[in-house]
């Protein structure tokens, strides 16, 4: 996916999936992970995940407090983790299908728009 296909998955939305939706092909994946800065693909190639340094403990509570209502906005929810008090990563993945579908990368899309405070240099 090329870099301008970003703001075409910022204006999409998740669709509720319950499972039936096929995952995305490995070369779909690949594509759509190339387009988003930061984000990897898990080395079972089943989900996306984002680090982050945060400059503390509550700034990656404030940055996970916004990933929520993004998350509820659109029905889709990561997993979060956050790991040595400044250690921030989010996972994505269909739940219901075991796999990656265009939710995931939208979600990633907007997650990425968000602001965060991250440690100093």
């Amino acid at each position: 996916m090329p870099i301008e296909n970003i703001a075409e998955l910022e204006a999409k939305h998740c669709v509720p999936c319950e499972g039936g939706v096929p995952r995305l092909s490995p070369a779909e994946v690949e594509a759509h992970v190339g387009g988003l800065p930061g984000w990897r693909l898990t080395d079972d190639g089943q989900r996306i995940y984002k680090d982050w340094i945060v400059r503390n403990f509550m700034a990656g509570i404030e940055f996970f407090e916004k990933v929520a209502e993004l998350a509820e906005r659109e029905g889709h929810h990561p997993d979060l983790h956050l790991v040595g008090y400044r250690n921030v990563r989010i996972e994505l993945w269909t739940h219901a299908i075991g796999g990656l579908s265009e939710n995931d990368f939208i979600l990633a899309a907007k997650i990425d728009r968000l602001s965060v405070r991250l440690k100093k240099a």
